[in-house]
């Protein structure tokens, strides 16, 4: 009884924490914000691979089917901490976010099935950026700032059934829900009101996706593992509200004067299938090395006030390798024998793709590139873990009047093994 008001405690919690803001990044302007990346920390610090894992001691979020090998029950809690430099060839800008990650339950059903279910940000919005115009003279003509918060999160469940020898398979539902703000403020030079154009956007839909894996004997000690993951297409349904009002400001204040205009329009983005394919070879517990590829089809945004001139939806791909390594997972005489090791890289075409230059009406496709690594630090005797990660990456470009965005990501996260629903026994 005391695990189960812990876990509702935490994730009460976790409901506040997670709403937090997590990027700065001016990309984030588009669509529904950021994509957060739906792994655990363990996989994303080995390149953003899991869907083949034969893990029994954490979580994983790449693939359900992943859950039939838990062997305890484990919380999982992660945050990060983000560093961008954005710049545009000329000028520059840093930022900096920190945000819970995700929080998780899992534990297993008998010897063949486990179960999961969490809180995880779906995407996030974060961005300032203050524009000003001038004339022939170099004088300021009016003044823009451009404004977005919010995102939207996940609540999960999964569960994973053995229902072969070294076979699973996995299915995984959720619902998504958040808002985004976004908010245009102008000022013109010699003009004493600004005039605000605001969009507050409620979003909110179900989604499923299942999985399965599979490994096999190459040699005595090493085996052969494979996965596959379908995410199916799923809508977000969209209520957005726009309104038009002038204001003053007074101590830096926005004092509201007379509103110009409000309407509300009711739309949709839809999130085509997203297909998933993993391989790799290693010995359970000791090492592994994979590659991961996955690619979906392009977001479609019907009508929705979400949509932008100045972008278009590409398909999407991201290609991942990474593994890790553990000396000696049981090793007395040496704590850092135990420790997990772990790397990777990843490249992804994001599907958004800029017009950076209107005259040319040219679109350019913002690509991400990242190089992981990290450990997994035991916590004492027991299959507890500390997980400390590093991500190094670019997204975007200067070319075509864009940004580039060099960033640095660090991650933590707390993964907690405990035995629950013991059988009770009778001398």
């Amino acid at each position: 009884m005391n695990q189960v008001k812990i876990t509702i405690i935490i994730f009460l919690i976790s409901l506040s924490v997670i709403a937090q803001r997590s990027t700065n990044s001016p990309y984030s302007f588009f669509g529904i914000g950021d994509n957060t990346q739906q792994y655990s920390v363990e996989e994303l610090t080995s390149g953003g691979i899991g869907l083949t894992t034969s893990d029994t001691y954490h979580l994983s979020f790449a693939n359900p089917a992943n859950l039939a090998n838990l062997k305890f029950t484990t919380y999982a809690l992660a945050g990060t901490a983000n560093f961008l430099t954005a710049k545009d060839g000329t000028t520059s800008e840093k930022g900096t976010a920190t945000s819970a990650s995700y929080f998780s339950l899992g534990f297993p059903i008998g010897k063949k099935a486990g179960f999961s279910f969490g809180l995880q940000p779906r995407s996030s919005v974060g961005y300032e950026m203050y524009i000003e115009n001038k004339d022939s003279n170099d004088e300021v003509t009016d003044i823009t700032l451009l404004k977005g918060t919010g995102g939207t999160n996940r609540v999960f469940a999964g569960f994973g059934y053995n229902i072969a020898k070294n076979l699973n398979v996995g299915i995984e539902a959720d619902y998504s829900f958040g808002n985004i703000d976004n908010q245009n403020v102008k000022q013109l030079k010699d003009v004493q009101l600004a005039t605000k154009y605001q969009n507050v956007s409620t979003l909110n839909g179900f989604g499923l996706k299942v999985g399965t894996n599979y490994n096999t004997k190459l040699t005595d000690k090493i085996q052969l593992y494979t996965g596959v993951t379908l995410a199916f297409e799923n809508k977000l349904n969209t209520t957005s509200r726009e309104y038009i009002y002038s204001l003053s400001y007074n101590n830096a204040q926005e004092i509201p004067r007379d509103t110009i205009f409000v309407s509300e329009k009711e739309s949709s983005v839809i999130k085509p299938m997203r297909t998933s394919l993993g391989i790799g070879v290693g010995k359970n517990d000791k090492w592994y090395a994979g590659l991961e590829y996955s690619f979906q089809d392009a977001l479609v945004f019907n009508d929705g006030i979400l949509s932008s001139s100045k972008a278009q939806y590409q398909n999407s791909s991201k290609l991942s390798v990474g593994g890790y390594y553990t000396p000696n997972i049981n090793s007395i005489s040496s704590y850092w024998e135990r420790v997990t090791y772990r790397g990777g890289l990843k490249f992804e075409q994001t599907g958004l793709a800029i017009n950076g230059i209107p005259s040319t009406n040219q679109f350019t496709s913002i690509d991400d590139f990242g190089i992981t690594f990290g450990v997994g630090l035991p916590i004492g005797n027991q299959l507890s873990n500390f997980n400390l990660g590093l991500e190094l990456g670019k997204r975007g470009t200067t070319g075509s009047g864009l940004i580039q965005e060099n960033y640095i990501n660090l991650r933590l996260s707390l993964s907690l093994n405990d035995k629950w629903f013991n059988k009770i026994k009778i001398n």
